[in-house]
């Protein structure tokens, strides 16, 4: 059924007003207080990398940006808030490699991240370290490979189960052949108490968590798993220098529900970057062991579905499971 030429044109108007009205409402947002959650607790890095954008976000757009620790299950909890949030660009996420990672840990999740939360930027990469307790009788990579390949069963590692840390210990003995048994704690930090006291052999920490045992002398780098050597340790090599191929990076970003406005996405892109290019915040994040790492909304989004494929290998090669 064809409409009468003037409901036509009063529909066709209506729909080419939609834009202007969706900048107009971008041009105001802010109207309130902005949540931002983050799906670990109070004083983590990632705690701290949303609270120095929010702090830039909230002068720049003129309302608080707040932070609000959501930890539980692997950062689901904080996730499945803001998916049911709504799409007005008022309650943003920390989305970081977790999110990658639960998509296949998680057998049953009430949320699919990529169809469910919209990229906005990504912030920061940070590397892990391939640690050792100072009396480890190695120096290298290649020592430490084959170390572990003449001593099976006697290497023991640990962390956060299905962690970061974990898989990144998981890629290296499927790309090596080493012999690690890992054994699951509640938390980075326990793992590290283990490793400081002797009792693992080697840990795949968050260097964050660990530069300061590093610079005291009480744990030894052996090198980083960054495809690039990290500023803040430029004399450590990487793994990949001697394990041709092997990346493992922590990221984090920003996501809102998707259905968010296209505008208010860009806006808050434009200004994340604008933070990321601020010579103070560049410093900060350095000094907690990361790189910004600026770009589009697609360049996130691809970050985190290229980093989704990676890890459901991993996960699925090792037989990986939450704890």
């Amino acid at each position: 059924m064809k409409l009468p030429r003037r409901k036509f044109l009063h529909l066709a108007a209506g729909a080419a007003a939609l834009p202007a009205v969706s900048r107009a409402w971008a041009q105001a947002y802010p109207t309130r207080p902005v949540r931002v959650i983050v799906g670990g607790p109070p004083g983590g890095v990632a705690d701290i990398h949303a609270r120095l954008i929010g702090q830039w976000l909230s002068e720049r757009l003129g309302q608080p940006f707040i932070i609000e620790n959501r930890p539980g299950a692997g950062s689901n909890i904080a996730t499945e808030m803001v998916t049911h949030a709504p799409a007005d660009g008022h309650t943003l996420l920390l989305v970081a490699i977790n999110n990658a990672i639960n998509a296949t840990l998680y057998d049953k999740l009430s949320f699919n991240f990529i169809r469910d939360i919209a990229p906005v930027a990504s912030l920061v990469t940070v590397a892990n370290v391939m640690t050792v307790h100072p009396s480890f009788p190695v120096r290298s990579v290649p020592e430490f490979i084959a170390y572990a390949r003449a001593h099976p069963g006697t290497i023991n590692t640990g962390g956060n189960p299905g962690g970061a840390g974990h898989l990144s210990s998981e890629l290296f003995k499927m790309m090596t052949g080493a012999s690690i048994l890992y054994i699951p704690y509640r938390g980075e930090a326990l793992a590290l108490t283990d490793l400081l006291a002797g009792q693992l052999q080697v840990a795949f920490a968050t260097l964050p968590g660990s530069i300061e045992y590093v610079r005291s002398g009480h744990l030894r780098v052996l090198a980083v798993t960054t495809a690039a050597r990290n500023k803040a340790l430029p004399d450590i090599s990487t793994i990949g220098e001697f394990v041709p191929g092997y990346e493992s990076s922590g990221w984090q970003g920003i996501g809102v529900p998707r259905d968010t406005p296209r505008e208010i996405i860009e806006l808050l892109n434009k200004e994340i970057n604008a933070a990321l290019a601020d010579p103070k915040i560049a410093a900060r994040i350095a000094e907690l062991g990361g790189s910004a790492l600026s770009g589009s909304p697609a360049d996130f989004g691809k970050l985190v579905a290229d980093e989704t494929d990676k890890w459901a290998k991993v996960i699925r090669a090792a037989n990986i499971k939450p704890e």
